[in-house]
């Protein structure tokens, strides 16, 4: 009896493990194929809710279905109806018909790899709307260089370029880890690359490398005419540590021959060298400010003449150039001017300006050229009499034209609207062109924050003649560098571009006031899911 119990023990025991075994590798055999399921599932649940959208006519036999698509594409629609009529043995043939529709469609911009990060960019602060300019293909240009500016340094833009090379090389492993760090780094991948790459030239032409400046074509600067405290100092050897107060104003001082690229490096021995840079970026950001208003206001007329809306073309584009450039369109002249004539002027290109805006001229004033005070004069009174024609005769005119089509407009509402878009863009011209004042001040931080991190580690281990030492402080100094001058000072810089596009470039021409087109992608369920 007891042997027979025994016995049967064995063989139960022996039959449960052969069904957790056989549960396990049923499992293990699920387990494998869920993804695929789920895949299935979502695609089923898609199809079936996209079908409920279409409707049925009278007859109940055909499905007729309203949908956005590109215009494009609407070959390759006819075909896969035709392919699946075919192979579902139909007797009646698709047709597929395109009609207009009342409501506003959808915006749809097409995208690769490449420009996917530089469209999200213009689309965080908004959708074009249908037919609306697409400032996605202009920013691939212009944010990585505005960033430069900030960020012009060879080194650390040759560091960021590597980085970015390595992510694009990496791409499908780090695709497969979710992080959302790791996912915003290789979605901008191409941003990144582009920033270093501009980096690298801008950091050519400050003539700057970890705060270090190249020799490569010989400095065009001759002391022979050069005077010092302690006497006459000609034809001797420059040293780093000696100290030269350089002024481009001096005769004899000047070779005559610009340096080939950027920066002269003898300027970095210079005591004067952060007042010569300051003056120089100063101008080259307003300089590079004003050139890009100017484009980001010529693209309205772009979209103006697309829709075929001449009025604006008039009263609102022509004005607000010839206002912009008046004023800081002149200023730029004077910059430039100043620059290749090497005219020498008691009074700064600043105080010309707010002088010139305030009709205040003295009687023993110098002026740069001849007729000054007359062309000057002239571009004011332009400019004022650009601000009526937006505040007065742009409203009348849209009023009259909106009332011939609906009755129910009011000519108060009209008035204050153009009143708000026309101090908007006076105020903002000052107020956008400072704003870009921005590039020349986050371009001296990152300089003068890399030349300290070089004075107070590097040239100390270098001189402490330990190899310890300068193996300990080379460490920081990479550490530092890593984290302050290219993250911190990098993100400072993305930032900072970021701004310069959303408000004082795409707010010349751009409203942002669509909203995307989503077809029907079982590519991107499954993007989504996984």
């Amino acid at each position: 009896m007891k042997c027979n119990i025994q016995t049967r023990i064995e063989e139960l025991q022996m039959i449960l493990h052969q069904c957790e075994e056989f549960c396990t590798a049923v499992l293990n055999k699920a387990a494998n194929r869920v993804t695929d399921w789920s895949i299935q599932v979502h695609k089923m649940k898609s199809i079936y809710h996209t079908l409920n959208l279409c409707n049925i006519d009278i007859t109940h036999r055909l499905t007729i279905a309203e949908i956005w698509c590109p215009v494009l594409d609407l070959g390759h629609v006819q075909r896969a109806l035709t392919k699946v009529a075919e192979h579902a043995g139909s007797s009646v043939s698709p047709v597929l018909n395109r009609i207009q529709s009342p409501e506003t469609p959808p915006t749809y911009n097409r995208m690769n790899r490449f420009t996917a990060g530089f469209q999200q960019i213009v689309d965080t602060y908004g959708v074009n709307s249908y037919q609306e300019i697409n400032p996605a293909p202009y920013t691939i240009v212009t944010f990585p260089f505005l960033f430069a500016v900030m960020f012009g340094d060879c080194g650390h833009g040759l560091i960021m370029t590597l980085i970015a090379g390595w992510i694009i090389m990496n791409e499908q492993k780090l695709n497969q880890q979710k992080n959302e760090v790791v996912s915003m780094l290789v979605g901008g991948r191409y941003i990144i690359l582009l920033m270093g790459l501009f980096s690298i030239y801008t950091g050519l032409i400050y003539n700057d490398c970890f705060s270090k400046s190249f020799n490569i074509f010989d400095s065009s600067w001759s002391v022979r005419a050069m005077f010092w405290p302690s006497g006459p100092w000609n034809n001797q050897t420059l040293h780093s540590s000696d100290h030269l107060h350089l002024d481009p104003a001096v005769p004899g001082v000047y070779s005559g021959t610009p340096y080939m690229l950027g920066i002269d490096p003898v300027w970095n021995i210079a005591s004067n060298k952060l007042s010569f840079l300051n003056s120089y970026k100063m101008k080259m950001a307003v300089i590079i400010g004003v050139c890009h208003m100017t484009f980001g206001l010529t693209l309205s007329v772009v979209n103006y003449i697309h829709f075929r809306n001449v009025q604006n073309v008039l009263l609102s584009f022509v004005p607000e150039l010839i206002f912009l450039l008046s004023l800081f369109g002149y200023l730029v002249f004077l910059i430039l001017f100043k620059w290749c004539m090497g005219v020498q002027c008691d009074s700064s290109i600043l105080l010309i300006f707010i002088n010139m805006m305030f009709f205040n001229y003295q009687a023993d004033e110098k002026f740069i050229y001849s007729g000054q005070k007359a062309v000057q004069i002239f571009l004011v009174v332009q400019a004022l009499l650009m601000v009526p024609i937006m505040l007065l005769i742009k409203p009348l005119l849209t009023y009259r034209r909106q009332e011939k089509i609906t009755d129910q407009v009011s000519l108060s509402d009209v008035f204050v609207c153009e009143a708000i878009h026309t101090i908007e863009h006076c105020l903002g011209c000052v107020s956008n062109t400072a704003s870009y004042l921005r590039l020349w001040a986050l371009s001296l931080a990152h300089s003068e924050l890399s030349e300290v991190l070089w004075r107070m580690l590097l040239r100390v281990a270098l001189r402490s003649g330990s190899s310890l030492t300068l193996t300990l402080i080379f460490c920081c100094f990479v550490l530092l560098s890593a984290s302050v001058l290219i993250v911190m000072e990098g993100l400072s810089a993305f930032l900072h571009a970021l701004r310069l596009h959303w408000v004082e470039f795409q707010s010349k021409f751009y409203k942002g006031a669509g909203f995307k087109f989503t077809p029907l992608s079982f590519k991107a369920k499954e993007t989504q899911q996984w």
